[in-house]
């Protein structure tokens, strides 16, 4: 079992950067795809950007792409995303997500993500 918990998020306005961090315990997020999805309210949770085990792959939401960045340290457990140039539409409570499917690199499929955090509030005002 994997346990995951979000911190970083916070009040910011247009234009600032928030890094949010995951860290994981229970097992090692070595061998873990990981990914970043987010939920604004009346919205369906949609996807962020995912990372590959071995970080050498990324993929991202084209409205985050340029602007986010996902990057793991496996030897601390943890998953980051730098978000930069921040719009209110960023507006959003943030999840992060453990696959243990490693065949799969990265993935924006939310059903396949196996663990889930309990989120961490991002708010941008204009």
């Amino acid at each position: 079992q994997v346990q995951l918990v979000e911190s970083g998020g916070g009040l910011v306005q247009a234009g600032a950067s928030l890094r949010l961090s995951c860290a994981a315990s229970g097992r090692t997020l070595r061998t873990y795809s990981m990914g970043w999805f987010r939920q604004a309210p009346g919205k369906e949770r949609e996807f962020v950007a995912s990372i590959s085990w071995h970080g050498g792959t990324t993929y991202y939401a084209d409205s985050v792409k340029g602007r986010f960045a996902i990057s793991r340290d496996n030897a601390e457990n943890t998953v980051y995303l730098q978000m930069n140039s921040l719009k209110p539409e960023d507006t959003a409570l943030y999840y992060c997500a453990a696959d243990e499917d490693s065949r799969v690199p990265v993935t924006a499929d939310r059903d396949h993500y196996d663990y889930w955090g309990q989120g961490t509030q991002v708010t941008v005002s204009s």
